[in-house]
């Protein structure tokens, strides 16, 4: 029995922390009969632990580096060749070496060897660390085998390796490497298998590369591969690339390039029947693993072997599906923008109100199951035209879909989704929005404002009596209003009377008078729009703060208490900071129930931490003068009235231009008496649901004092069904909330797919760049106007610092999102469409904005001069 190595065979499930990933999957592989896996064996990582032990010199050096930020690159490179140079020179530990050799004997000292990492956070489900460490090939002798096991300690400590450490939330104390010492194989040729499509995701195709010669040749990018596509026992994609060179093996060790003879040059690596055999080892291994592999393989005299296995970690993951028949499912946050994870109370609340929608959950998101309406022709024309216009490239998705037509033809039929029985859509809401449209009356919507201020008050009064179990029987009986407020016809008829009069003017202007987008600086400065208000009022609050320096010196010094009562009684201490607190609280009364990503239940409130404001107070004091919130709505008020007179002037001078004239003056009044309430909706919901929140954390707060859970929010890891068991036994597992706390911060670094097939298919729409300038990021247009501009790249709200006349870049924007639009001067984002948050807001301000742009918080960075198109749709890098 060895203690510090371990043979191929020997390696099991049991052994990570010894063997490292690596190591363990090549042991899983190495029992699997049909599959080929070179002998050799690892040098386990308490070998690596000793040696560290034995240095103080080198744990100083590693504490050191565990304290450094990604910004500080240049501390991070000398400290990462310190620590290699530190381990390089160590002498290996005799009893180690001892133990090395006695395998190597083993294994056959005439045998070259490659010697490779095996770190114990390599080739995981969640982070594969794919090139990380270093990979040493044609080792021969014993000597240069112990030297290569201690370089390949020492590349735990490469650049790359402490970067992607650092990024992905790895301790380097607490990373511990093996080392795989295994028989060279001397290939004719080499590769790389995905056992699904790395470019579509499709798990039903898988992709090999080949090279002739070692692998090196590929991993490296010297050579272009072959690669072959086999999908279901068919070669349904071949391409055959011009192979100039190959890296081989050298008698007396190492590698080297060569240069193939020309007759090589254009040779298919593998044979048909090869590929074939390939692609079924491929599958064996995927079974083995139950997940898709990525795979490095070689062959030499007609047989494979299999050198590395490891998951695709950069897989979305797959919906459920029911049946076994190919699905196709939308992302619901692409149309709700927002595009983060939700939490699994979160997911509950949503599905309980879209429960006539067949939503799946996969990687923290929410799809809907649209394949029977891509099935139908009625419900793709009902699909196309409505989630459609709110966001083009899902449209453009569907309908590149739809184009194929082998794949529509697999499409199994059945219960539509988007029906005239869908919530939302019916007879009598094309009919409310027509009278609407005619009859032309804001009245209808103080209304309906009234209407739903009024049943949130009576759910308040009503909520407040109930406790305990009967608290979520209230709540699922509430859904029913809630949904009534949502889906009433004479609120959503308001909204689309606003739509027909954008359409309306947009489309006559251009034919008229062959200008695009009128209807933009028609919406500035519009009645009734509740959120662009938001954004208006936190310049007042902004006012009431800004001639009290000790107030300032508060919100500039960033430590603030994240609950509303130890913030404000911090505040209220300041001299001002009354005031300012009243302030606070008016704003907060109105609309404190918001914050970002607000459709999941569980994100903090701006009520619940006021200090969240305070970036974008500080922001409005820095770019803004006292009184610009009436200012801002009066010049967007003027900017639209010279608008309106610009384009009736224009189109008199036509034929018959009185007549069009009078008809668009009409249709300009029908857009700003009813196009502001198309933001209503959505903040009465949040309103309510609010009013749940704070009812069920009280319930969370029962159970927390009676030791049931840690703290409050543990809650949000609980399903609403879970969390109303809790609190009926007053027992729940905590390891179900650990464990989903620790998913959650996986799924937080996924970019989640427009649509997703249930094959692994991802879609995300294209755009055409046609007719744009060279180098021009394409994008949407969604409100008129040419920007130029500093980037502000930002992932989170909370994390903006805003200048004067900065271009904000972000994934999507909600409605928490508005009091920055205040100071910046456009607006770019990776979702949207014309009447989502973003756009609507954009065009009341005035701003320039293009949304839809794939990509754009990695395409443009920080700090970087760019011009916005937002007429045409487009960005330039300056």
């Amino acid at each position: 029995m060895h203690t510090f190595v371990l043979s191929l065979e020997e390696i099991n499930q049991s052994k990570l922390k010894e063997a490292g990933g690596k190591a363990l999957n090549l042991g899983k592989i190495t029992g699997l009969s049909e599959v080929n896996v070179p002998p050799g064996f690892c040098v386990k990582t308490n070998a690596f632990q000793k040696m560290m032990e034995e240095n103080t010199e080198i744990r100083r050096l590693i504490d050191e580096l565990a304290d450094l930020k990604i910004e500080e690159l240049g501390k991070i490179r000398n400290l990462s060749s310190e620590i290699r140079s530190a381990i390089e020179t160590e002498a290996l530990s005799p009893d180690i070496a001892e133990e090395i050799i006695s395998l190597h004997l083993q294994s056959g000292i005439e045998h070259a060897y490659a010697v490779r990492s095996s770190a114990t956070t390599e080739d995981l489900p969640h982070a594969s660390f794919a090139g990380q460490q270093d990979t040493y090939l044609n080792v021969i002798g014993r000597e240069e085998i112990l030297n290569h096991v201690v370089k390949c300690w020492a590349s735990l400590f490469t650049e790359r390796a402490v970067m992607y450490r650092i990024r992905n939330g790895f301790d380097h104390r607490l990373i511990y490497m093996s080392v795989i010492v295994q028989q060279m194989v001397i290939p004719e040729a080499s590769g790389i298998m995905f056992t699904a499509d790395p470019v579509t995701s499709n798990r039903k195709v898988l992709s090999i590369d080949a090279s002739f010669g070692l692998g090196e040749a590929l991993v490296s990018g010297i050579v272009s591969a072959d690669n072959y596509q086999v999908r279901e026992h068919k070669i349904s994609n071949k391409k055959i690339s011009t192979k100039k060179t190959a890296i081989c093996a050298l008698k007396e060790g190492g590698t080297d390039e060569k240069k193939l003879e020309p007759e090589w040059e254009h040779k298919q690596v593998l044979t048909n029947d090869q590929i074939f055999r390939l692609a079924q080892i491929g599958r064996t291994i995927e079974t083995s693993f139950d997940f898709p592999q990525d795979i490095e393989w070689c062959i030499a005299d007609d047989t494979f072997y299999i050198l590395q296995s490891r998951p695709i970690t950069t897989l979305y993951p797959l919906p459920a599906a029911a049946d076994g028949e190919l699905r196709v499912y939308m992302s619901m946050g692409h149309q709700q923008m927002m595009t983060a994870p939700i939490k699994p109370l979160g997911m509950s609340f949503f599905k309980i109100l879209s429960k006539d929608f067949t939503l799946q959950e996969a990687g923290g998101r929410l799809f809907v199951d649209f394949t029977h309406d891509l099935a139908s022709p009625i419900g793709r024309k009902l699909l196309l035209n409505t989630l459609g216009k709110n966001e083009p490239l899902m449209k453009n998705s569907f309908e590149s879909l739809i184009a194929r037509k082998d794949f529509m033809k697999s499409l199994p039929h059945g219960k539509r989704v988007l029906s005239m029985q869908t919530d939302g859509i019916s007879l009598s809401l094309f009919t409310q929005a027509v009278k609407n449209y005619y009859k032309n009356d804001p009245a209808i919507i103080h209304q309906q404002i009234a209407l739903s201020e009024l049943s949130l008050s009576e759910l308040k009064r009503r909520i407040s009596r109930v406790s305990g179990e009967e608290l979520f029987d209230f709540i699922l009986e509430d859904h029913i209003r809630l949904k009534n407020v949502l889906y009433d016809p004479r609120s959503l008829g308001i909204i689309m009377a606003g739509l027909f009069a954008s359409y309306e003017i947009n489309s006559s202007i251009e034919k008229w008078l062959g200008e695009k987008n009128a209807a933009n600086t028609l919406s500035q400065s519009v009645l009734n729009n509740v959120t662009s208000e938001m954004g208006l009022a936190l310049l007042d609050v902004a006012d009431a703060a800004r001639d009290f320096p000790e107030v300032l010196a508060f919100f500039e010094k960033g430590e603030w208490p994240s609950t509303k009562s130890d913030f404000f009684r911090k505040l209220s201490e300041l001299n001002g900071g009354q005031a300012v607190c009243e302030a606070m609280e008016t704003y907060l009364e109105k609309f404190g129930m918001r914050c970002s990503g607000e459709i999941d239940i569980t994100r903090t409130r701006w009520l619940e931490d006021p200090s969240a404001l305070v970036p974008m107070m500080l922001s409005n004091i820095k770019n803004f003068e006292p009184g610009a919130s009436a200012d801002k709505i009066e010049q967007g008020r003027l900017e639209a009235e010279r608008k309106e007179r610009d384009l009736l002037i224009r189109l008199k001078k036509l034929p018959g231009g009185a007549r069009k004239a009078a008809k668009m003056k009409k249709v300009i009044s029908v857009l700003r008496h009813f196009t502001g309430y198309r933001e209503y909706p959505k903040y009465a919901f949040i309103s309510r649901y609010f009013v749940y929140k704070e009812r069920l954390l009280e319930e969370a707060g029962t159970l927390v004092d009676k030791g049931i859970l840690q703290e409050k929010e543990d809650i949000y890891y609980l399903t609403f069904d879970e969390l109303r068991e809790a609190v009926r036994t007053h027992a729940v597992d905590r390891s179900i909330i650990s464990g989903r706390k620790q998913k959650y911060e996986e799924y937080d670094k996924l970019r989640p797919p427009r649509i997703i097939t249930s094959e692994g298919e991802c879609l995300t729409g294209e755009l055409s760049t046609e007719h744009f300038p060279q180098g021009a990021v394409p994008g949407i247009a969604v409100s008129s106007g040419v920007i130029e501009g500093r980037a502000r790249v930002v992932l989170q709200m909370e994390d903006a610092d805003i200048e004067e006349g900065d271009i904000l870049i972000t994934p999507f924007t909600d409605p928490s999102w508005t009091p920055l639009f205040v100071s910046i001067k456009g607006l770019v984002t990776e979702v949207g469409g014309l009447m989502t948050h973003g756009a609507v807001i954009a065009r009341e301000y005035g701003l320039p904005a293009v949304v839809g742009v794939e990509n754009a918080t990695l395409r443009i960075k920080d700090g970087q001069r760019i011009r916005v198109n937002g007429s045409d749709g487009y960005i330039e890098i300056l």
